[in-house]
């Protein structure tokens, strides 16, 4: 069964850590303030549990946070130039975040957001939020939900729906910051990724993509054979990825990518049925006090986002984010652990 206790008070609300368990002894505490996957703990080869997930010890942390730690993003998750965009000849103004842009649904967006517990059995929790038509400048009233589910094969299931009364545009995502060393292991950058995709967009100094679709060869962005985190920095002029990924059509479930960590043997795939990924390595996480007291740094977590592109709603030869009045938003993405031996 789902263990359920109080967190902590927030906008006037309760809010509950939930903890799910399966046969294999992994375990994952989920709140529904932002939705947030709060931990996931998962044996090394040597069978020692461990914590995987960065985030905070308590709730007053996730209200505090400046970097989306676990939570649930929307209603456009990642990048929209100029904070507007453009839908059925209408120019919408959005409140913008980052400069003049938009980022990860506004000044406050889903992830800030206290979600309705909608359901819950022996293996799932399924967290809701109602956003009104005009918030954040976003058209349409919007339902969306999502479905968190811990199988026996240690997967943790996250199962994407949404609907609007107007013709809107919806990009959900997770923001986990996953370090498969634990928590406190320090860099990323020796753990090995690798990403199914052949292209991916350029972006300029503001990380908005120029609208080009780019082929991956060649270049330090092709993670198509498995390689260390560091390997290619220099060749690309970068301290660290924060790029989005194309993975090919939408609703199409795939294998889009596989991080291995050779310290601790621990190894984590992620299926998705949305048409690009972000791959992050926390290079704007700079100085939060996270677990256990520990300062949060730069490249000590990457975060593997399932998404439409950055700023879509802008750019016509990206697959299209729009959600038509009525049709059903629906998207599955896939975390599942295991460990080589």
């Amino acid at each position: 069964m789902i263990e359920k206790e109080v967190f902590g008070m927030a906008d006037g609300y309760k809010v509950f850590l939930f903890t799910l368990k399966n046969s294999s002894g992994m375990t994952v505490k989920l709140t529904n303030y932002s939705g947030a996957i709060v931990s996931i703990i998962v044996p090394d080869k040597n069978g020692d549990m461990g914590d995987v997930v960065l985030g905070y010890d308590d709730l007053q942390g996730y209200l505090e946070g400046r970097s989306t730690q676990g939570a649930l993003v929307g209603r456009y998750a990642n990048r929209i130039a100029n904070a507007k965009f453009t839908l059925n000849g209408k120019e919408i103004q959005l409140r913008p975040n980052e400069g003049e842009n938009s980022l990860h649904g506004g000044i406050v967006g889903f992830h800030k957001r206290v979600w309705t517990v909608d359901a819950m059995d022996d293996t799932s929790v399924t967290f809701g939020y109602f956003s009104p038509d005009e918030e954040e400048n976003f058209p349409g009233n919007v339902k969306v939900s999502c479905k968190y589910t811990l199988t026996d094969d240690n997967e943790l299931k996250l199962e994407y729906k949404g609907k609007s009364d107007a013709d809107t545009i919806l990009n959900l995502t997770n923001h986990s910051y996953f370090n498969l060393g634990g928590v406190h292991s320090g860099s990323v950058l020796s753990q090995i990724v690798q990403i199914n995709a052949d292209s991916y967009t350029p972006v300029d100094s503001k990380l908005i993509p120029t609208g080009e679709i780019a082929p991956v060869e060649g270049t330090a962005f092709d993670f198509r054979q498995p390689k260390p985190i560091y390997k290619d920095l220099e060749m690309g002029g970068i301290i660290g990825y924060d790029h989005n990924f194309m993975l090919g059509e939408p609703h199409v479930m795939r294998t889009a990518a596989i991080v291995y960590d050779p310290e601790t043997g621990r190894e984590m795939t992620v299926s998705t049925d949305k048409p690009a990924i972000q791959f992050y390595t926390a290079i704007g996480l700079q100085g939060e006090i996270g677990k256990d007291g520990m300062m949060m740094k730069i490249q000590t977590a990457l975060c593997l986002e399932s998404q439409y592109a950055p700023d879509s709603p802008n750019q016509p030869n990206f697959p299209s984010c729009v959600l038509k009045k009525d049709e059903e938003y629906n998207f599955t993405t896939i975390y599942k652990f295991g460990v080589r031996k």
